[in-house]
């Protein structure tokens, strides 16, 4: 198995369990989540992807599941703002320490505030990016809304 990133540093430090799954992760994929989900045999719905998000003046993350898509006009009124938009992957790639396609919204540099589809809630378990590049996560709903402190919501 692949040796730890800052991710599953934070989910140890915090003594919750999960498995780590790999996959072969394919740069070109049209869709990354979707692309993770088939590779390991999986729903997309139980897989999510990390997004991050400027609103307003906030860096948020938004975790929704890989085949979907989030309104960026529902996260900026959750947020308070008028406006949301994606970042560009250089400026996610600095603020959160990963790669885009390894996006983890655990072990970030600073944590952000964090939005979770509430369709997650209805899997025991969901996966997540394990922060690099074909390493996926996989641990409790509640835990995830938990440790992160999400606030989940129709996205």
């Amino acid at each position: 198995m692949a040796k730890g990133t800052p991710a599953t540093t934070a989910l140890e430090k915090a003594g919750v369990v999960f498995t780590l799954h790999e996959y072969d992760y394919d740069p070109n994929a049209d869709k990354i989540g979707l692309q993770a989900a088939e590779a390991l045999g999986i729903a997309p719905g139980r897989l999510l992807k990390s997004l991050m998000v400027k609103a307003g003046t906030q860096v948020v993350c938004v975790l929704v599941p890989s085949d979907r898509e989030v309104s960026l006009k529902k996260l900026a009124a959750a947020v308070g703002t008028k406006d949301a938009a994606m970042l560009p992957a250089a400026e996610a790639e600095r603020i959160t320490g990963y790669r885009v396609g390894g996006i983890s919204p655990f072990g970030q540099r600073k944590p952000p505030r964090v939005f979770v589809d509430d369709s997650v809630m209805a899997h025991a378990t969901i996966l997540l990016n394990g922060g690099r590049r074909g390493l996926q996560i996989e641990i409790a709903s509640a835990d995830l809304v938990r440790l992160l402190g999400a606030t989940p919501m129709a996205l």
